[in-house]
């Protein structure tokens, strides 16, 4: 090294030496040809080559006669030497096998020497050794062995990996891995070497899966083959034996065990765990339903609500839009056969502005909301956003709350704000309460009640009193009263809050609300809620307990096993729901050494059959005839109706706690309100007696809310139907249906006609109509009955109701008929009655013709009208009855034919002024002049009384 460095110093010193001659000789000095002398030359050379690829080519000019390689001492010796092609240029080749494993860079200076030894300036030249695929990737063990359970999937059973010591990532990096077994095992490999398995592995088929694995590297030069053994372990899994996969239930029977003869094997043999401290078996119902509660199948919210006795005077907020409920028409109520009372909110645009005259804005001190509710979390996480159930603000200028209940960040809030009039203005009192419960924001039906009795504020969630778990209670903020503002009033909102100073509704409601009840001046009793959300169906260890899940747990497995068999499922209901119900068995173990086992879950269902489906039978006399007088007074529907249900034809005996929900009266076409109606005896105390709602309409009477069958047909027959005009019908028909469970079950339709029965026209009655005009028989008619009512004794005396007058107008008789004489027999000679009939017919008949020809003949020569009278004319032609259409057959066979100013009696007076309009047509077809004016005026009163008769045709 110390030659080395020596001779590296006289070089230097060489060439200072001749550089600093150069201004003297500069053209008999060699120079290296570089446009970028500082870059240098760089060059390539693989692995298995000697001569390296230099860029840009090596040139020099001047007296050239070899080149000189300068060694750098930091980078060592360069194994490279030079050859001179030409006079200028040369070529860099390596003295001996490069290893790119070794060494990759090599730096070093090179210089031009002149022929009489000058040398040029030194340039630096730096080499990159390219590496070759020259080895092949290795794996890190030389077997691989992993064993697993079988029935699982692995996301990674193990990992191989192997390595290259190729230089470059090219060659020296891993770029595949590859099972080489048959493509049947249910085996993979990733490019990072990981193995999995693409479906569960079976014990029986196979114990253990031998694979032969490969790597390759990124220029695919494989591997040799590495042997991948997985074994299958049949492990024990601890689970439930014995259990059932279907229950079937019969409603009525009571509770049923689910689990009689189920077992526990916990694997005590595992090594994992050697003993067992602790076992628990969460047993639980999913029973899902679409109403909010259990009972919503049952009964209807407002059953509900009378049968678990809230107050009466709870005002809804929730109902039915319709007739009466305007206002709640832009709710969305839900599409299934409870809709009418559960109602779905869009959190953009649904909500409903109570009236004040439904609700009074102003609460007292005491009052209680209740609903069911369904709410989910925001789909956008956004924790801030308010949701209204029910909101009073300011109607206009400002945006101040009164009161409110809201959900945000799945919190149940209550705000109530005091009035300036209440109380010290300077006082701080409380004007919010929030509960954090995880029930808001479970996507489930729960019954949510807040009684308030300012300041305490009582919650119930599914009728239980609200207890947090670490025994605090709700979150309170207080806040000055509201300060008073004058020409401002309120508006209350369900679904969403109203911004006063946008005139826009805000802070929508996005789940589903049904049964929304405000009570004024009272809280709502505690037994009452809870007995609203009660579930008469579930899993129980107790009579009457039902319960949604039930958990066991015991040191030992014979302990859990007695438990667990005395589960049961119940259902109290007489006719709950036929269907499927799962039941889901999740059991852990704990071991004595801590290790956590979870058992393999136990699945069943259970399978409620339909119950026997009970007959609503309506009877009672379909058909009941009553004169005039009893359909003026009113009279009794349905007067014997029964009503009973039985349980199924072998049951004849109906249930006396048996009830109806609903009964509807229609009646077709509807009642003309002029002179009919229905109506209910008592009916403003109905709700005072019963548990019945009634609506009475021009269609009938519907009738609805949870009572007993007694109490139905008791109101069903206190319905009467009363008729002014009853001359004018024949019947009127009613129809009857009822139904119990919220319809689930009706009953036959009853048909019930009430018959008018109507009086025969006696002959005084005849003469009367005769003598007296429509108006004054009817005048005397009211006299009539005026003395019967004034004399008992000849009148209602003995129940017997006052024959009404016949009038003329409702007798059965043609007003447009003519008495025609009865057809008598001619007697002729047998042998030539045919032949002398037909000839008298022929000779009448052209008689006939031949005089009517004549007639018309005579009028037309007469003398032309007087021109005095060119108005009447004209009137008689406006007014005249076009008759041609109208055909007149003359019968020969009559003896005669009466006058037109002969009527045969006085009923028939319509007959004779028609025959007087057709004369009086006669003549105006004559074009014949009336010289006296009075039968003129008598000519058109006959065609106007035609006109009219001819339109009432």
């Amino acid at each position: 090294m110390i030659v080395r460095f020596l001779s590296v110093l006289c070089v230097g010193v060489f060439l200072t030496a001749v550089y600093g001659a150069e201004g003297n000789n500069n053209e008999e000095i060699p120079y290296l040809e570089l446009d970028e002398p500082d870059e240098g030359y760089h060059g390539l050379i693989k692995e298995n080559e000697t001569l390296v690829e230099v860029t840009p080519p090596i040139r020099a000019r001047g007296p050239l006669c070899s080149f000189l390689i300068l060694n750098n001492i930091h980078h060592g010796e360069a194994p490279f030497e030079i050859m001179v092609i030409d006079e200028n240029e040369a070529r860099l080749r390596v003295r001996y096998p490069l290893n790119c494993e070794k060494r990759r860079n090599y730096k070093f200076d090179i210089a031009a020497v002149g022929c009489d030894g000058s040398y040029s300036n030194t340039v630096p030249v730096h080499i990159t050794v390219t590496d070759v695929n020259e080895y092949a990737p290795v794996f890190s063990q030389s077997a691989y062995v992993k064993t697993v359970d079988e029935g699982r999937i692995y996301d990674e059973i193990l990992r191989v990996e192997a390595t290259d010591k190729d230089c470059t990532p090219r060659y020296g990096d891993v770029c595949k891995y590859e099972i080489l077994t048959d493509r049947s095992q249910p085996f993979t490999i990733n490019v990072e070497g990981v193995i999995r398995n693409t479906e569960p592995l079976d014990y029986e088929k196979s114990h253990n899966h031998i694979l032969s694995v490969v790597a390759y590297d990124c220029g695919m030069m494989q591997s040799t083959p590495v042997m991948v053994t997985i074994k299958v372990n049949k492990p024990c899994r601890a689970g439930w034996k014995g259990v059932a996969e279907r229950v079937d239930y019969a409603p009525g029977t009571g509770p049923l065990a689910l689990f009689p003869a189920a077992r526990l094997e916990t694997c005590s043999s595992d090594e994992r765990c050697p003993g067992v401290t602790r076992i628990q078996a969460a047993v639980s119902l999913q029973a899902s339903r679409v109403g909010s509660g259990c009972d919503r199948d049952t009964y209807s919210l407002h059953s509900q609500r009378t049968i678990c006795g809230l107050d009466p005077k709870t005002i809804d907020l929730l109902p039915s839009p319709g007739a009466g409920n305007e206002w709640a028409k832009s709710l969305k109520p839900d599409s299934g056969r409870d809709g009418e009372q559960m109602f779905e909110f869009d959190g953009e645009t649904t909500s409903a502005i109570v009236p004040e005259s439904v609700l009074p804005h102003s609460l007292t001190s005491s009052f209680s909301i209740s609903t069911w509710m369904r709410h989910a979390p925001p789909a956008d996480g956004d924790k801030h956003r308010k949701e209204h159930v029910l909101c009073l603000a300011d109607d206009h200028k400002m945006n101040r709350h009164h009161y409110a209940l809201f959900v945000r960040n799945c919190r149940l809030i209550l705000l109530l704000r005091r009035d300036f009039g209440e109380g010290d203005l300077n006082i701080f009192r409380p004007a919010e309460w929030r509960w954090k419960i995880p029930e808001v924001c479970d996507n489930e039906w729960h019954h949510y009640a807040l009684n308030i009795r300012f300041p305490n504020v009582d919650l119930f969630i599914d009728g239980e009193p609200y207890r947090s778990l670490d025994g605090k209670g709700p979150e309170v903020i207080d806040d000055w009263p509201l300060h008073p503002a004058h020409g401002v009033n309120t508006t209350l909102v369900v679904g969403a809050c109203w911004q006063g100073t946008e005139k826009d509704m805000k802070h929508h409601l996005r789940g589903w609300l049904a049964g929304l009840g405000v009570l004024r001046g009272a809280a709502q009793p505690s037994h009452a809620l809870s007995c609203l959300a009660r579930c008469r169906e579930g899993l129980s260890l107790a009579p009457d307990l039902y319960l949604k899940s039930v958990s066991v747990e015991g040191d030992g497995v014979a302990d859990v096993e007695t438990l667990l068999r005395r589960v049961a499922y119940g259902d109290a209901r007489a006719f709950p729901t036929p269907g499927r119900r799962n039941v889901h068995v999740a059991t852990t173990i704990t071991c004595d050494n801590g290790r956590i086992i979870k058992a393999r879950p136990a699945e069943s269902y259970i399978m409620v059959l339909a119950p026997q489906t009970p007959s609503i039978l309506l009877n009672g006399s379909a058909d009941v005839a009553r004169d005039y007088a009893h359909f003026r007074a009113g009279l009794t529907v349905f007067p014997d109706l029964g009503v009973s249900v039985r349980a199924a034809p072998a049951h004849p005996l109906a249930d006396e706690n048996q009830k109806l929900d609903s009964c509807v009266v229609s009646v077709y076409p509807a009642l003309n309100p002029d002179h009919e109606a229905l109506s209910l005896r008592a009916a403003a105390d109905l709700p005072l007696r019963y548990d019945i709602r009634a609506a009475v309409t021009r269609d009938g009477v519907i009738l609805t809310g949870a009572d007993t069958v007694h109490n139905y047909q008791k109101v069903l027959r206190e319905i009467e139907y009363s008729n002014k005009k009853p001359a004018y019908y024949l019947n009127r028909v009613f129809k009857l249906t009822c139904s119990e469970l919220n319809g689930r079950f009706t009953s036959n339709e009853y048909v019930q006609t009430l018959t008018v029965v109507h009086p025969h026209m006696s002959a005084a009655n005849e003469v009367a109509s005769r003598e007296l005009p429509s108006g004054i028989a009817d005048k005397a008619d009211v006299a009539r009955e005026s003395v019967f009512d004034s004399q008992p004794d000849r009148g209602h005396a003995h129940g017997h109701a006052v024959a009404p007058r016949v009038y003329a107008a409702h007798a059965q008789r043609d007003a447009h008929a003519a008495d025609v004489p009865a057809p008598r027999l001619i007697d002729l000679r047998p042998e030539q009655s045919a032949n002398h009939v037909a000839l008298l017919i022929g000779v009448v008949a052209v008689g006939v013709v031949v005089l009517a020809a004549g007639v018309g003949v005579a009028r037309t020569r007469r003398s032309p009208r007087a021109p005095a009278a060119p108005r009447a004319r004209h009137v008689d032609s406006e007014m005249a009855w076009d008759d041609s259409a109208l055909t007149i057959t003359v019968n020969p066979m009559e003896e005669s034919v009466p006058s037109c100013g002969t009527h045969v009696n006085a009923a028939d007076s319509s007959d004779g002024e028609s025959c007087s309009d057709s004369d009086s047509e006669h003549h105006d077809s004559s074009d014949e002049d009336d010289e006296v004016m009075p039968n003129k005026q008598h000519k058109y009163r006959n065609i106007s009384q035609l006109e009219w008769d001819n339109s009432t045709m």
